[in-house]
């Protein structure tokens, strides 16, 4: 009989992480994909990440609108409680032998506790980085939930087996997002101008010819009353380098409200005659778009995963990835607008650096789907001192 592994996708970034897996697990002799789609990624607002799970050829087995409007502290709280109880109702209705939670958002959490307090043996994928944010609670927090822990580099590996999970629940697979990094790299490349045309979003029409960079700034949440002040910096910085920037719209995240205000007022105040702003694309085309650039700014960790194994010049702003594993590509600097003005430059002069594979070498998604058919079904946590 198939084991039936239950993968729970509750934000847009969570869908790039794990899209191969996802493929394997579907594909897979010995197991049967349940896949649930949640929180902000069911939302247009934050691109409709459902929408292009559909496209892509999988079945959704089940929608949990879970997310209260709002963007704080109080909504993320709350948004994480109403997840808990729709999935709860969820995983007793589909029954999964398994359940996958991937990475470190606060609706994450709500997976890993349904499923624990549901005597379902949980799979948490990307646990051990270290970002030095709220993240790192809500990561370590679930790794103490977690049965299984399917890791993407060895120094998350241990730091898994400090916090006492014992050897063989720890697997090093690394990670699913690098696989679609690896394809990409593989493919043709496409024709950007037609591309980021066909995408639409709003903004300055650009010309490329002579290179662009993208950006992709979320608000940090244990900073989250400086979300509007950050994105500020940042929006001089691009500005002021008049640098063609394909811009993309923050996650769903306490300061959010912040982030974003902060985009709308600055376009109204400014005439950003060099950026062009997109709430979202598919995994490949945003890639062959990283690929195409001079570099990414912000502070996604597309830049700190993908981005070092592509070789792609990443200026890493603030603190929300401090303490992340990171390879040769990324700068780090302040949320001060002539540092980030400066690194900007440099990187566009730079051009491409070394590959790294930080986070594995593209060929996680059958390690992972085979873990899941092999590995032991407990719930028994012995834990190791």
């Amino acid at each position: 009989m198939k084991r039936k592994i239950c993968v729970v996708i509750t934000a847009r970034p969570s869908y790039a992480r794990i899209r191969t897996a996802l493929e394997a697990i579907r594909d897979h002799e010995d197991l049967e994909l349940q896949l649930v789609v949640a929180a902000s990624a069911l939302l247009d607002k934050y691109g409709s990440a459902v929408d292009v799970i559909e496209k892509e050829g999988f079945k959704v087995d089940r929608r949990v609108y879970s997310i209260l409007d709002g963007e704080n502290l109080v909504t993320s709280a709350k948004s994480t409680g109403f997840g808990l109880a729709e999935l709860a109702t969820v995983f007793d209705d589909l029954k999964p032998d398994m359940v996958v939670t991937i990475a470190d958002r606060f609706e994450t959490m709500a997976t890993a506790v349904a499923g624990a307090y549901m005597n379902i043996p949980l799979v948490h994928i990307q646990g051990g980085e270290v970002t030095g944010s709220i993240d790192d609670k809500v990561r370590h927090a679930i790794t103490k939930l977690a049965d299984i822990h399917l890791v993407s580099c060895e120094g998350a590996a241990e730091r898994v087996k400090r916090m006492g999970e014992a050897d063989d629940r720890v697997i090093l697979t690394g990670c699913p997002s690098i696989d679609i990094a690896r394809m990409v790299k593989e493919q043709e490349r496409p024709e950007i101008k037609q591309l980021i045309y066909e995408k639409g979003g709003v903004g300055a029409d650009l010309d490329i010819s002579q290179g662009y960079v993208v950006v992709l700034q979320h608000p940090v949440t244990t900073e989250h009353e400086l979300a509007r002040a950050h994105i500020n910096e940042t929006l001089h910085a691009v500005r002021d380098t008049g640098y063609p920037a394909l811009w993309f719209w923050p996650n769903v995240d306490a300061g959010s409200d912040g982030t974003s205000g902060g985009i709308r007022a600055f376009r109204e105040a400014h005439r950003l005659r060099n950026v062009h702003f997109y709430k979202n694309m598919p995994p490949e085309d945003f890639l062959h778009v990283l690929i195409g650039s001079n570099g990414i700014v912000g502070n996604s960790s597309v830049a700190i995963r993908e981005c070092s194994y592509l070789g792609v010049p990443a200026v890493n702003i603030g603190t929300r990835q401090r303490g992340r594993d990171q390879g040769p590509n990324v700068v780090d600097v302040l949320p001060v607008r002539e540092d980030i003005k400066q690194a900007i430059q440099q990187n566009f002069a730079r051009g491409r650096v070394e590959s790294a594979q930080v986070y594995g070498d593209g060929y996680a998604a059958q390690r992972i789907a085979d873990a899941l058919a092999k590995v032991e079904l407990s719930i028994e946590k012995p834990v190791v001192y």
